[in-house]
């Protein structure tokens, strides 16, 4: 997403975002994840065109369900109609310049349409061969339920680093939980905070464009409070001789074998930085300095 839109738009580079993702690729950091969404389809298009010539070593991800009414506003609402639906994949097969999606999420669920109706037009696209898997984005254990009786949920995307946990939380392990209980992947996005994590930031440094500038947690005042946490995950860091963002990737990953996070960037230095957090191994008190972390200050959006 960050290739394309709302963060530091100013930086956007197209060549070196292909450049990146072939480096994703070479180093065998196989997930491509977008949307439709991202930039009015801008970021399907660069992920098709990287892609090219290498689509059988990438595993797709794409989403649909949000319609974009004005990018520069980032004014949108939700659609999950099977009428839109229908001009949504043609529309993102042809912008990844690819006949089949690998993995197909419901962006957000739309309350309007019935889930049962919106999960079993999807359906319909598996049986087409336009689309191998389905997903959902930011459901509930209950709609994850419901839409896993029509047909096999093969990954859910939602929110988990060491700031947001809500995954983890409730009966049975939460989300998380349900995923490992059906053998489907759960997929974390912003494992590093969105950039928080990583210790690098600083309060009043976000160009206009970027939506952490009026995001609650990235207030002068939240990012205060918060960098208790990041002081905790640099001790951690420091004891494995690693980066904290690497620290925030680990431990994502370190919530079970079913767990694969999706960490974004725009450079190849933390490209290779974040592959390598799958190597890194926690002692028994690295995850409980970890776990005992204090819940962040600010609401997520």
């Amino acid at each position: 997403m960050g290739m394309s839109w709302l963060y530091e738009e100013s930086a956007r580079d197209d060549e070196r975002s292909v450049r990146v993702i072939n480096e994703a690729l070479d180093l065998g950091a196989n997930l491509l994840d977008t949307a439709d969404l991202y930039g009015a389809g801008h970021n399907e298009t660069l992920l098709g065109r990287a892609i090219a010539g290498r689509r059988e070593e990438a595993v797709v991800a794409t989403k649909f369900g949000i319609v974009l009414d004005d990018l520069q506003r980032r004014q949108a609402h939700r659609d999950n109609s099977a009428g839109y639906l229908g001009r949504a994949v043609e529309a993102s097969l042809e912008r990844l310049g690819t006949d089949v999606i690998d993995l197909y999420y419901v962006h957000r669920i739309d309350p309007a349409v019935p889930l049962a109706e919106t999960w079993g037009a999807m359906a319909e696209l598996v049986a087409q061969g336009k689309v191998r898997w389905l997903g959902l984005s930011e459901a509930t254990v209950e709609q994850a339920r419901e839409a896993h009786a029509i047909h096999p949920v093969t990954a859910v995307q939602s929110e988990l680093s060491l700031w947001t946990r809500d995954a983890l939380e409730g009966e049975g392990g939460g989300m998380v939980g349900w995923c490992e209980s059906v053998g489907a992947s759960f997929v974390p996005f912003a494992p590093l905070g969105r950039g928080f994590l990583t210790g690098t930031l600083h309060a009043d440094a976000f160009e206009d464009s970027d939506f952490r500038a009026a995001n609650p947690r990235f207030h002068r005042a939240a990012m205060e409070a918060n960098q208790r946490i990041v002081d905790v995950i640099r001790e951690v860091a420091d004891r494995r001789s690693v980066t904290p963002a690497q620290v925030a990737i680990a431990w994502t990953l370190a919530q079970g074998e079913r767990v694969v996070p999706i960490p974004g960037t725009k450079n190849s230095r933390y490209l290779r930085e974040n592959v390598a957090a799958a190597d890194v191994l926690f002692t028994e008190a690295d995850l409980a300095d970890l776990n005992g972390l204090p819940a962040a200050v600010g609401s997520r959006y």
